[in-house]
């Protein structure tokens, strides 16, 4: 299995990267890198996180990384990050 991710996604980070930056850029930065890793521990286990049925017949899930919930989806030999965000964001 590969890691892919959306724009959507990596536009999560640049926005969460932007909005810590402004208190603390090397904050922002192990933030950042500790949430594009975090995705790499599905390759071995990929059912790890909760599924959301509220996705089917798509298998969703999500896995909470410190503060941050990122949701993915397993197809066939990939692993799409679809989104991330903080927890206490209003989504």
């Amino acid at each position: 299995m590969k890691i892919k991710w959306t724009s959507k996604a990596l536009s999560d980070l640049v926005r969460l990267y932007e909005f810590l930056a402004v208190k603390n850029k090397r904050a922002a930065a192990q933030t950042v890198q500790s949430l594009s890793a975090a995705p790499d521990r599905l390759l071995d286990q990929a059912r790890i996180g909760e599924k959301l049925d509220e996705f089917d017949p798509r298998e969703v899930r999500r896995i909470i990384v410190g503060r941050y919930e990122i949701r993915y989806e397993i197809q066939e030999t990939n692993i799409i990050a679809l989104r991330i965000w903080h927890t206490r964001e209003d989504r």
